[in-house]
């Protein structure tokens, strides 16, 4: 399975007044572990944009485990869970320096055109990313095994 990691120092304006990583920020550290992964998969959003085509989330799922604080790094693990050349679910684990499961996560999204907002299926607009989409997917099922 191609695993992305992506470190990210907390900073003091990520933590609320308990202290820890407020909640909301860890959607965003999963959102820099996607981009990390779709560019380690040889590909950038801002292309598929520039396009006219982005990405929505239209499903958000994170389950907490431990608290993360301010000058603690993350370590955001990102995956391609599931893919069907239209919708694409991407899998997160976010770790302590420590290696320990902080948060897990999966975001769904699809891809539209940004003037209608009408669904594209992406094995036929962007068969490049099908491809390496459908490759990730198979490795992680051989793992599987």
């Amino acid at each position: 399975m191609i695993i992305s990691k992506t470190k990210v120092k907390v900073r003091y304006q990520e933590t609320d007044q308990m202290g820890v990583v407020y909640h909301a920020n860890y959607l965003v550290w999963m959102e820099l572990g996607r981009t990390a992964l779709i560019e380690e998969l040889g590909f950038k959003y801002a292309d598929m944009e520039k396009d006219g085509i982005v990405s929505p989330v239209t499903d958000i799922e994170a389950s907490y485990k431990k608290p993360l604080t301010y000058g603690d790094t993350a370590i955001v693990k990102t995956w391609i869970d599931k893919y069907d050349g239209f919708r694409v679910v991407y899998g997160y684990g976010i770790y302590n320096e420590e290696n320990d499961l902080c948060v897990t996560g999966k975001s769904h999204h699809i891809c539209v055109k940004k003037d209608t907002f009408r669904p594209i299926i992406i094995r036929k607009h962007y068969p490049d990313w099908h491809e390496a989409y459908e490759n990730a997917k198979k490795q992680q099922e051989k793992q599987v095994e």
